[in-house]
């Protein structure tokens, strides 16, 4: 039988109560950071890349350039030295010094908060954009990565595969105040128990609540 979208509400609201009883309700990053500009570059560099790898090449990557005028007069050689390890390097070093050259030109050194603005800058798309409003600047914003990609099909809140469309479908049926902890909390969800390689079922808090949940015999 088709779920009502008042059973389809009901079902949200107990899975985002479930997931803030679980995670907390502590807005968080795990991307190590000082700032906008440097939580900007992080967000860069942690396409492909764990958020445990991209901490462990930042430090010396903010010392050698510690402001984005810095960093935007770089050479991409050198840069691609210090970034190495986090992977598509040529790419990201490129991207992370225009970035940080049109910031640094065209607002001062500060980074924008508009999605608009934000989306125009070299490397910037709607995911990382919406990282920086949501961690930033407290405007609501869902972001989309593949695990929200992956779970929120999985939960049936979206039957998308594209980012976009995920996130507008997401922002129709979940609470503006949810916007920005869902992914945090579905980041968590999909690193320790519904992995992609093979989801936890069993042990899984939101079992009873997810339709893809494969259910006791």
């Amino acid at each position: 039988m088709k779920e009502t979208k008042a059973q389809l509400k009901t079902r949200i609201d107990a899975v985002l109560a479930r997931l803030d009883e679980q995670y907390g309700t502590e807005v968080r990053t795990y991307l190590t950071h000082m700032d906008a500009w440097q939580l900007l570059v992080a967000v860069i560099l942690s396409a492909q890349c764990t958020d445990a790898r991209v901490n462990m090449v930042t430090p010396d990557l903010f010392a050698a350039y510690p402001t984005p005028k810095a960093l935007g007069q770089a050479e991409p050689k050198d840069v691609e030295r210090l970034i190495h390890s986090v992977g598509f390097y040529h790419n990201k070093a490129k991207n992370i010094i225009a970035c940080s050259r049109v910031i640094d030109e065209q607002y001062g050194g500060v980074v924008p908060q508009s999605i608009e603005e934000l989306t125009a800058l070299p490397g910037v798309g709607r995911k990382t954009a919406n990282v920086i409003r949501g961690n930033v600047y407290d405007d609501p914003s869902i972001v989309v990565d593949t695990h929200v990609k992956r779970i929120s099909n999985k939960l049936g809140f979206t039957k998308s595969d594209d980012p976009v469309k995920i996130e507008f479908d997401l922002m129709k049926i979940l609470p503006k105040d949810h916007w920005i902890i869902y992914n945090l909390h579905i980041i968590t969800l999909g690193r320790t128990v519904c992995t992609a390689r093979k989801p936890d079922c069993a042990n899984c808090f939101l079992r009873d609540l997810c339709p893809a949940a494969e259910q006791p015999v």
